[in-house]
């Protein structure tokens, strides 16, 4: 009967190594969340005899070979036959090392050992001073022997500490006792120091918020403060401010500007102030204008610089702003300064010098707060303080225009390509009016010293003059308006009128910076210098002297039926009668004093002769009037003729 093929399988009860193709199976290890089987690594065989080597020599040593030379079977065989083998050779002596090896070995069991022993003689120590068992009332006790214990070999001995000296105990006492009233003491100030430093910090906290609601009250900016360095900034974490900023820069200012207008409340005790300014620079502006005369001397004119009280809240923002701004106005007078088309200039860090005029000087200069210039002949003036409150009006208005023009580009109708290409147009310029405006002053001035010149050569002969000057022309209104609308037109505008002789005007108008025109009966003129306007001011002077020379000669030789006419082509009054003639010439000297020239010529046999030459000049003919020197000359012509 041949067994079933379930008794003729054979199963190898060895682990399987082989597949099934007869590759090697690896071992595994581990599988991970993906489905990734993790195999034990291949062990390579010459990486296993290497390990083997490696611990033999770790195991038996570095000298192994030189130990066992012939194996270590053969040195056993060795060891067991000198085993048997009585010892013939003498012990050698131990070497330093061998002794220190012994040493580190011995050593710790001794300690050991000393250690035991210590502890088991106190041990017995405490066990033979125990008293004897105390009896408990009510308990039965058995009766001991009354033979005597026999004295045990080790006993303790109870040593009591001496009483103290009773003076040196009251001492130790004393210092004790002042020990503890010191400690106490100490702990009180402290106690009493963390209160005071408990009720500053609410004092302090409790200023804080009233100094935020006196800013906020007062119309300042309050803007939360950034977060403290190291703070934690993310998801869930707390990024509510725990401070507070002061922004007090111009709406419109640069970033720059606005980033240095920065204040902080102190939540500490500090000595710069009820505020602080990481920031300030603590400089301002000041404006100065220096002019030289004629002997050349240099004068020295600035503007007031104003002080604010840095102890209250409010004047201490109002420094601090009034700095921000200035330092802003100056920034812009640097980037305009180098464009000026009717003046130099010189810039450098903190100073800026406008050649607007011959002799005349404008500089501004970034200057510390507070302090001033020592100069002899520096004071202050009213048109540098016009000068330097004209700026800040002039700054608004740049800040207004460009404010107006963003606003005036945003909408939802998209620009035409056309309009993108086109630039924006600049800001109004702030340097360019103050620049006209000292042009035209000192414009003024040189018209206004022409004039009076004139007017003062007239008067000295005895000539009516009336003069009237108006160097601005507008109102205060109209000159608000110049200041704060970029539409309006820019210029001033005055006039100057002359009455000579209650019968002659000339009059003269000008526009700043030097435009200057003549309004004369006959024309009207551009005039395009101070020579075309001295020129202008003796002709027409002159022609009203003659004019009126004329019209009293007229009047006297009308008996004589005399001729009067003023020659334009060469500038005199000529007066003829029976056989003479008299000639008048009006001249003006360097000073502009009038200088009159009378000439009489008689007709001789063959041709006109000059009799008499006389010369008018109010020097030396002080105290008469030319009209009178002109009638009694023509007076005594008359008589001669």
């Amino acid at each position: 009967m041949q067994d079933p093929p379930w008794k003729k399988l054979k199963l190898s009860l060895e682990r399987p190594y082989k597949d099934d193709n007869g590759q090697p199976i690896p071992v595994l290890l581990d599988i991970t969340p993906e489905g990734q089987h993790i195999y034990e690594p291949r062990e390579d065989l010459s990486s296993k005899v290497g390990k083997n080597l490696a611990r033999i020599f770790q195991e038996k040593g570095h000298d192994f070979f030189d130990k066992y030379p012939s194996g270590i079977d053969s040195d056993n065989e060795e060891g067991d036959e000198e085993k048997h083998k009585e010892p013939d050779d003498n012990v050698q002596p131990m070497t330093p090392e061998e002794l220190f090896k012994m040493r580190m070995e011995i050593l710790p069991q001794l300690h050991i050992a000393l250690g035991e022993m210590t502890q088991a003689r106190d041990l017995l120590s405490l066990l033979l001073s125990t008293p004897s068992q105390p009896q408990i009332p009510g308990i039965f006790q058995q009766q001991q022997n009354s033979t005597p214990a026999q004295p045990s070999t080790l006993k303790a001995a109870i040593v009591t500490k001496p009483p103290p000296i009773q003076s040196l105990h009251a001492f130790n006492t004393q210092l004790v006792i002042g020990g503890k009233d010191l400690a106490l003491r100490k702990a009180a100030d402290l106690l009493k120091l963390a209160a005071e430093n408990v009720e500053r910090s609410r004092a302090r906290s409790e200023r804080y918020w009233l100094d935020a609601l006196k800013i906020r009250r007062g119309n300042w900016g309050l803007i939360p403060a950034p977060l403290p360095l190291g703070s934690a900034t993310g998801r869930g974490a707390d990024k509510t401010s725990k401070d507070l900023l002061v922004s007090f820069s111009l709406e419109q200012s640069p970033v720059v500007f606005r980033r240095r207008a920065i204040g902080r409340i102190p939540a500490f005790e500090t000595h710069s102030g009820i505020l602080e300014y990481p920031l300030r620079q603590y400089t301002c502006l000041q404006v100065s204008i220096t002019t030289i005369d004629v002997d050349g001397v240099g004068h020295t004119v600035k503007n007031n610089t104003k002080k604010f009280d840095d102890s209250t809240l409010e004047g201490s923002l109002r420094g601090a702003q009034a700095e921000v701004v200035q330092q802003e106005i100056f920034s812009v007078l640097i980037r305009e300064a180098s464009n000026l088309p009717t003046a130099s200039s010189r810039v450098s860090e903190r100073l800026i010098v406008i050649d607007t005029a011959q002799g005349t000087e404008l500089s501004f200069e970034l200057v510390e707060s507070g302090s001033r210039i020592p100069q002899d002949d520096a004071t202050d003036d009213p048109l540098c303080d016009l000068i330097f409150s004209a700026l800040h009006i002039l700054l608004l208005r740049a800040h207004t225009y460009v404010k107006t023009q963003r606003l005036g580009q945003t909408g939802i109708v998209r620009p035409n390509p056309s309009q993108i290409t086109i630039p924006p147009p600049a800001p109004p310029p702030i340097l360019q009016p103050v620049v006209d405006l000292l042009q035209y002053r000192v414009f003024c001035d040189r018209v206004h010293l022409e004039v009076h010149r004139i007017v003062e050569g007239l008067r000295a002969v005895g000539v009516t003059v009336k003069a009237r000057m108006n160097t601005v022309g507008e109102n205060g209104e109209q000159l608000i308006g110049m200041l704060t609308s970029a539409d309006k037109a820019q210029r001033i505008g005055g006039e100057t009128l002359l009455r000579i002789d209650n019968r002659h005007s000339i009059r003269f108008t000008y526009a700043s910076p030097s435009s200057l025109t003549a309004h004369l009966p006959q024309a009207t003129l551009a005039v395009a210098s101070i020579t075309q306007l001295t020129q202008l001011l003796q002709d027409e002077v002159g022609s009203c002297l003659l004019q009126r020379i004329c019209e009293v000669g007229e009047e006297l030789s009308d008996g004589v039926h005399g001729t009067w006419f003023v020659d334009l082509l060469t500038g005199r009054t000529v007066g003829r009668w029976e056989g003479t003639a008299l000639n008048f010439l009006v001249t003006f000297a360097e000073d502009s004093s009038v200088v009159c020239t009378a000439t009489m010529l008689e007709r001789g046999e063959t041709h006109r002769t000059a009799s008499a030459v006389k010369v008018y000049t109010a020097e030396d003919h002080a105290g008469m009037a030319l009209l009178e020197w002109t009638r009694q000359t023509i007076e005594k012509a008359l008589q001669q003729g």
